[in-house]
């Protein structure tokens, strides 16, 4: 199955390739906030992270190469954290998170 994050591009590229990958947040939440629904993840990095400047990337994560504990807080399974590091040959994928004219982020494309 494969879930979303949102950072911005130059805090993922600023992560060692050879280490786990740990968002900002992680030091404040403890997980890494996900979810597996391209229009919920608009929905959310509108909501916190909008008024954000610079490019923001989706991290598309292929749950079945996740060294880290997963857990979905929500009874649709929408919002997985990751319980630790996300080990870099579990992002599948690394796309622009693309936005609208009035500066909304559009959903990622599926693959």
């Amino acid at each position: 199955m494969i879930i979303y994050h949102l950072t911005p591009k130059r805090f993922y590229e600023s992560q060692k390739k050879n280490a786990v990958y740990l968002p900002k947040l992680f030091t404040e939440d403890g997980f890494i906030h996900c979810t597996r629904e391209p229009d919920e993840m608009a929905r959310v990095a509108n909501r916190f992270y909008r008024s954000e400047n610079g490019p923001h990337i989706y991290l598309y994560i292929d749950t079945r190469k996740l060294q880290a504990r997963t857990v979905y807080d929500d009874p649709e399974r929408k919002y997985p954290h990751i319980y630790g590091g996300l080990n870099h040959d579990a992002v599948v994928a690394v796309k622009l998170a693309r936005r609208d004219a009035r500066g909304n982020f559009l959903p990622p494309e599926k693959l």
